[in-house]
Formats: structure tokens, C-alpha cells, sequence
């Protein structure tokens, strides 16, 4: 029997000289697309409540903090904004089409989308602070644009973010279901190009910092299924990444919303990239997703799905 314990310590002790445990573990939240519905919406309190309990050093909300045939108010904004404060740790909110794109559409009020994304940026974006109870300072794009960007004027984006953990760098982007707020009008298309040529140079800024030698891996998180579409709206995007991660040579992971299906899987063709999307409407949940840099792959997946709400949406 002092053998086989022998035997099995020397197992033990062999897999920890293997793997360390490293002191720079942390976890985050990723959640969005919700809530749509009034049966949603009573589910939500509890959904924060189970994510503060997680103890999650911070939360990625990656937008669609509505549904798209509901109003576009001022009110809707400012309720979002206080229910993102009540997160325990720091909340990080990217926009979705449903904040803003679909805003014109007649049951979400018939509004003007670009006044509507301006009066998000005033009332979630105001200064470099995430949101939450507790609060991180980030950096924003909140600059005019440098070099200019051609027939865009003076351009500032402070919903982009971007932050670092423990030798992880996160980035967030304002980009959009809805084919990306193009192909409805002149005023739009213009918007999104502009839009583009500034989410092209956060994404740069982005890969960049992730390649010093500090630096262990990237999140880059944003709404849209970029896949989800018939148009090539996204297809620079989707390039770009692709090809920042092989230049890169660091784990990536790529986190977006919009189809409302939980997965982890490879769609780029780069297949060291890692997409995530979390649950959205009816299915109110979210993922824990644990970071830990002395993991080969660093990032896995806990998904929590606290109830589905079959309402019409």
C-alpha cells in the first residue's frame, strides 16, 4: 500500500511540475441580446444578480439591450444604463442594431439611427470608465480620427474600448447587425464607411499591442454575426482579424451576439481563432469564460442558461 500511495503522490506532484497554477486566473461574463420581452425583463435582475454571484472580474455585454420593434426611448437608455450599474464588477457594453441601426424602424418609433447613437454615446460613453458598481478606467476612441479619414470629418468613437488583464488585451467594436447600418440611405452607407475605417484602426491598435512580448492573448467583441449575412458587409472585418491572428501567433478569441445561439467554434479560416456566442432571446443566460495563461488554449467555456421565455419578440 506504500507503494501504490507512493506511486500515486509522485503522479500528483509529476502533473502539477506539468501544469503551474497560475496566480493570474480570472474569469469574465459575456451577455447580450436581452431583454427582449416583459417575461425577459423579470428574468433579468435575477440574470445579474446570478452574475454577481459568480464573483466574474468583469462583464462584456455585447449589445442589443432591447428588441428591435420596441421603442427607441430615452427612457429604455436610461433604465439599461442603471441596471448595467448594478453589476457588482465592471460592465462593458459595445451597441447593437437593436440600440440604434433599427431604431427607424416604425414600431421601434420611426427614429433617425445616427441621432440615436449619439444620444447612447452621451449616456453610456461618456468618459473612459466601463460601467458596473465597480468601475475600470479604459481606453476609448474618443479622439478625432488620425490620419483623417476622407470625407468623414472630425470622427470620434468613444464606444469602442479597450482594456488588458493579465497580459490579455480586450477590444470592443461598434459593429452592428442589420447589414451594419448599410443600404437603407446616402446618410447611413456614408456613417458605416467612416464607421469602418475607424473599427479597421482599433482592430490594428488592437493586434498590435497583443504582439509585445508581455502580451499573451486577444479578445475582440462586438454584435454581429458577422457570418449572418448575404452581403459582404463584414468581409474586411472578418479578413482583418483573420489575418492579424496569423500574424499574431497568440490565442484569439472573437465574441459577438446577434443569432442568439450559445457556440464555440472555428469559423475563420484561420482555425486558431476561436469564436464565442453567447444566448440571447428567449434564452436568458450567459458564459463564464475562465482565463487561465498557463492553459496552451487559455480560455474555456461555462455556459449558464437560466430559463428560456417563449414570448413572440
Amino acid at each position: 500500500m506504500n507503494r501504490i500511495a507512493a506511486l500515486v503522490l509522485g503522479l500528483l506532484l509529476s502533473g502539477c511540475a506539468m501544469r503551474p497554477v497560475s496566480t493570474d486566473v480570472f474569469s469574465f461574463g459575456v451577455v447580450g441580446d436581452t431583454p427582449y420581452s416583459p417575461g425577459e425583463e423579470v428574468a433579468w435582475p435575477a440574470l445579474i444578480a446570478h452574475i454577481n454571484e459568480a464573483r466574474v472580474a468583469f462583464t462584456i455585454h455585447i449589445g442589443d439591450l432591447k428588441s428591435g420593434s420596441s421603442k427607441c426611448s430615452d427612457e429604455i437608455y436610461t433604465v439599461r444604463r442603471d441596471q448595467f450599474n448594478s453589476f457588482a464588477s465592471p460592465l462593458i457594453y459595445t451597441p447593437g442594431d437593436n440600440d440604434w441601426t433599427d431604431c427607424r424602424r416604425q414600431a421601434a418609433g420611426s427614429m433617425d439611427p445616427l441621432e440615436r447613437l449619439a444620444h447612447l454615446r452621451a449616456i453610456f460613453f461618456s468618459d473612459g470608465n466601463s460601467l458596473g458598481a465597480t468601475r475600470i478606467p479604459t481606453e476609448m476612441q474618443g479622439q478625432c480620427l488620425q490620419p483623417p479619414v476622407e470625407g468623414c470629418g472630425c470622427g470620434a468613437y468613444p464606444e469602442n474600448r479597450a482594456w488588458q488583464r493579465a497580459g490579455v488585451g480586450f477590444a470592443t467594436l461598434n459593429v452592428p447587425g442589420s447589414n451594419n447600418n448599410t443600404g437603407f440611405d446616402a446618410a447611413s452607407d456614408a456613417e458605416a464607411r467612416c464607421r469602418n475605417a475607424a473599427n479597421a484602426r482599433w482592430v490594428e491598435q488592437a493586434f498590435a499591442a497583443a504582439a509585445s512580448p508581455q502580451a499573451r492573448a486577444l479578445v475582440i467583441a462586438l454584435q454581429a454575426d458577422v457570418w449572418d449575412t448575404k452581403t459582404p458587409v463584414y468581409r474586411e472585418l472578418i479578413a482583418q482579424v483573420d489575418a492579424g491572428a496569423r500574424r499574431l501567433g497568440k490565442p484569439v478569441l472573437f465574441v459577438h451576439g446577434d443569432t442568439h445561439t450559445y457556440r464555440v467554434d472555428f469559423p475563420f479560416a484561420n482555425g486558431a481563432i476561436t469564436r464565442l456566442e453567447t444566448f440571447g432571446s428567449p434564452f436568458v443566460g450567459w458564459v463564464k469564460v475562465k482565463v487561465d495563461p498557463a492553459d496552451p488554449k487559455i480560455f474555456s467555456f461555462e455556459p449558464h442558461l437560466r430559463t428560456i421565455i417563449p414570448e413572440i419578440r
